[in-house]
């Protein structure tokens, strides 16, 4: 009896580490419109106006995702929406905020976070 208690112990813990790291849902997990601008608050320096308009931004991309995906919409027909909220965000941000604002999607978008995945590509050509 012990046995099998320890068996369900371990399963579950197992398969809630599993969808902590993004391993039960098909994918990276989205972070929730207010994480995203509380993210931008810290890494920007925002004020708590541009905090809550930057919220209102991403929660209707958010919803606006949504429907594109239970119409059954590919990630290229998501490319415009993510262009708009980018728009969006840096009209409410000051013009040192939105160049830090950049240098941060540039760096997500190099390091493959920024909605294509990593990978894929051509390679370097081999050093001489």
């Amino acid at each position: 009896m012990k046995k099998l208690l320890l068996v369900c112990c371990i399963v579950l813990g197992v398969s809630t580490l599993s969808r902590a790291q993004g391993g039960g849902g098909g994918g990276r997990p989205q972070m929730s419109p207010a994480d995203q601008a509380a993210r931008l608050k810290t890494s920007l320096a925002l004020t708590d106006d541009q905090t809550a308009k930057i919220t209102a931004i991403y929660t209707a991309q958010a919803a606006s995702r949504d429907s594109l995906t239970k119409a059954g919409a590919d990630r290229s027909a998501m490319r415009p929406l993510m262009t708009a909220t980018t728009a969006k965000i840096k009209a409410v941000l000051t013009p040192d905020q939105a160049a830090e604002f950049d240098k941060q999607q540039a760096a997500r978008m190099n390091r493959g976070g920024g909605g294509g995945g990593g990978g894929g590509g051509t390679p370097p050509p081999p050093q001489r």
